[in-house]
């Protein structure tokens, strides 16, 4: 809503959510289950069945970095 609001129709949140992972990625230490997690991305088969937490903790520190 606030891209549409700025006039940016040009631009999607998927950009946002790319630009998001390929930093965790490539400039920080940050589990890969963490961003995904940030990213609302649920984790599917056996790896989801036990990953029950949100793991808010881990992705607060992440996102205040």
């Amino acid at each position: 809503m606030l891209m549409r609001r700025m006039g940016r129709g040009d631009l999607t949140t998927h950009g946002f959510r790319s630009t998001f992972r390929d930093w965790v990625a490539e400039h920080t230490a940050y589990q890969r289950e963490v961003a995904e997690a940030a990213l609302a991305h649920a984790v599917k088969g056996v790896e989801g069945d036990y990953q029950r937490g949100p793991m808010l903790t881990k992705r607060r520190v992440m996102m205040d970095a």
